[in-house]
């Protein structure tokens, strides 16, 4: 008899408790600062994308989850600062794993993970984003692609020297003071 009570000892410990329900719906619970989710594909503060169109996170993605076919630029036709472009871009969220492994191979820090974690959808079709739906929108100042260079004259202006001292004499440093 006292194994009886005794496998009930959960169950009766918790009866008499306080529920806590989440409003889910109408209260989003925040996630983690570094919870991976939703991926974002960001842009140079001209609004040139990132993306080169490398595809190392195509190749560094265990799930098989990433497609990309890369792009030439042209003079007229300019999406980014090198010479090549992401020009198809698609992550499969149905079989994409979070493991932020694709993030880590980007040389250029185009792919990022944000804390959105709200992607379910009743449609297989919908949960394969394209490159329109990972870019980052265009915030003030920014031009939509493609458009000509406007931080530096050639793509070195854009990564090696980074676009705040894309003007700027690359012997000196940000204050002025000669590099040695």
């Amino acid at each position: 008899m006292f194994e009886f009570f005794k496998g009930f000892g959960v169950t009766f410990s918790t009866m008499f408790k306080k529920v806590v329900t989440e409003e889910y719906p109408e209260d989003f619970p925040p996630a983690a600062p570094r919870y991976h989710g939703r991926h974002q594909l960001n842009r140079h503060p001209d609004g040139l994308e990132k993306c080169v169109g490398c595809e190392l996170c195509a190749w560094a993605c265990p799930a098989d989850a990433i497609y990309v076919e890369g792009g030439d630029n042209t003079e007229e036709q300019r999406f980014s600062p090198g010479e090549r472009y992401g020009a198809i871009y698609q992550i499969n969220y149905l079989r994409c794993i979070g493991c932020g492994l694709c993030v880590e191979a980007c040389p250029t820090r185009s792919l990022t993970m944000t804390n959105f974690y709200e992607m379910a959808d009743d449609d297989r079709q919908n949960l394969i984003y394209t490159k329109e739906q990972l870019l980052a929108p265009l915030l003030p100042g920014m031009e939509q692609p493609p458009h000509p260079m406007r931080l530096g004259d050639h793509e070195q202006d854009y990564y090696v020297q980074g676009p705040s001292l894309a003007k700027a004499n690359p012997l000196t440093d940000p204050v002025g003071e000669q590099v040695r």
